[in-house]
């Protein structure tokens, strides 16, 4: 019989077996899905649509101004508010239009594309950001359901070695701290499984979320994690394009624009002015018009300091760009010395490790079944192969949460 921590590590862990109804979950679907309800994503789709549209009213003049009113318009006397009475009050009505550069107009429109640009590669980035930490969360759920499955096996040989541990101590052929050994290590177990069942809901609950799919969706496994895209030789060269650089380039030219921007600011924008006036009956009607600038008498404390504080803006983004960069290629660079390691580490305990801890655990079997050996030195070799094996499982587990990180450094499509 299992204990009641065994049917619960069963009713988790298999819950599958329930669920096989149900198209298995891949890896790639998993990313899909998460990439498809992100809301952040979509936000980033509406900043870069409204940065666009405000390009293009950048790029255009200002609006004409009406003008309408009265002048001269008597307040005292025989004629007070009286329009038309006296020949200086006249009814007046003009269009005012600011005559922006042509320059100005195009680096208001770049300073927006440049947004536009800097939202579309925020967007990539945190599509990088989602399929990466899908990933890791379906490859977590993945390797911890195959942990625990290892741990049932391991309790249940713990079980079968408590029987022969009680059918020895009660033949007289064992004693009681074998047996109390065998129930120890039952409890070691359960321990151990209790913490990896937590891990393993919680991997669970962190992939729904990403999905929307229900907590137990089975999972199909077919996940290879022992290659990488990435070229070590040409890394600075890719990681040009990272998603979190792109957006600092994004952000250079966005400081770039407005530096260009504040140029073009030295320049005064001119205001012309027409206005048909009319005055009371018997007087003719008239004309006025006008040209109105702004005068920058202080241009080295004004136009001069914006257009030096916006290049040094524009420096400050591409140096933060270019150290960016360079964090980015240390990173990966670590990251990828230890994903090699553990590619090793792996495959040495494939080849070497486990194939020797199974040797010594029938070894002891056959010393214990020709009597040259005691029931305790079997349960050491069980539990040194368990350990192995969970070890081997664990590494990984590591090491394929390190092969997400190294593919989905950018957004990928059509993978794994």
């Amino acid at each position: 019989m299992f204990s009641p921590f065994i049917w619960r590590c069963l009713a988790f862990g298999c819950a599958l077996a329930f669920a096989a109804e149900a198209p298995a979950l891949t890896l790639a679907q998993a990313q899909q899905r998460a990439v498809e309800r992100s809301r952040q994503l979509a936000a980033q789709g509406h900043a870069a649509d409204a940065a666009r549209d405000m390009a293009v009213a950048a790029a255009q003049l200002p609006d004409p101004v009406l003008k309408a009113g009265v002048d001269n318009l008597p307040v005292s006397g025989a004629d007070r508010y009286r329009i038309g009475a006296d020949s200086m009050t006249m009814r007046r009505i003009g269009v005012m239009q600011e005559l922006t550069s042509g320059d100005k107009r195009r680096w208001r429109a770049a300073r927006f594309e440049s947004e536009a640009a800097r939202s579309k590669a925020a967007a990539e980035a945190l599509a990088a950001n989602i399929q990466r930490d899908t990933a890791i969360a379906w490859l977590d759920r993945y390797h911890l359901e195959r942990m625990q499955a290892e741990l049932v096996r391991q309790a249940a040989l713990a079980r079968d070695e408590i029987a022969a541990a009680e059918a020895a101590y009660r033949g007289g052929r064992g004693t009681q701290s074998g047996l109390l050994d065998a129930r120890a290590a039952v409890l070691a177990l359960e321990d151990r499984a209790t913490e990896l069942g937590q891990q393993s809901r919680n991997a669970a609950v962190m992939l729904a979320r990403w999905t929307g799919e229900p907590v137990d969706v089975a999972l199909d496994g077919s996940v290879d994690t022992g290659s990488i895209a990435l070229d070590p030789t040409k890394l600075e060269a890719t990681l040009e394009h990272h998603p979190q650089v792109a957006v600092l380039s994004r952000q250079a030219e966005l400081a770039q624009a407005e530096a260009g921007l504040a140029r073009a600011n030295r320049s005064s924008d001119w205001t012309v002015e027409v206005a048909l006036q009319q005055r009371g009956p018997g007087y003719p009607g008239m004309v006025s018009f006008g040209v109105s600038v702004p005068l920058q008498w202080d241009r080295g404390h004004r136009q001069e300091r914006e257009l030096s504080a916006r290049l040094s803006m524009a420096e400050q983004a591409q140096a933060e760009r270019d150290e960016a960069l360079r964090d980015h290629v240390a990173e990966i660079r670590s990251q990828l010395a230890d994903w090699q390691a553990g590619r090793e580490r792996i495959s040495r305990y494939e080849k070497e490790v486990l194939p020797l801890a199974s040797a010594r655990t029938e070894a002891v079997l056959a010393a214990y079944r020709g009597g040259k050996a005691g029931l305790v030195e079997v349960m050491a070799a069980r539990r040194s192969e368990s350990e192995q094996r969970l070890q081997a499982l664990q590494l990984e587990r590591d090491n394929a949460r390190v092969w997400a990180q190294l593919t989905y450094i950018q957004p990928v499509k059509g993978h794994p």
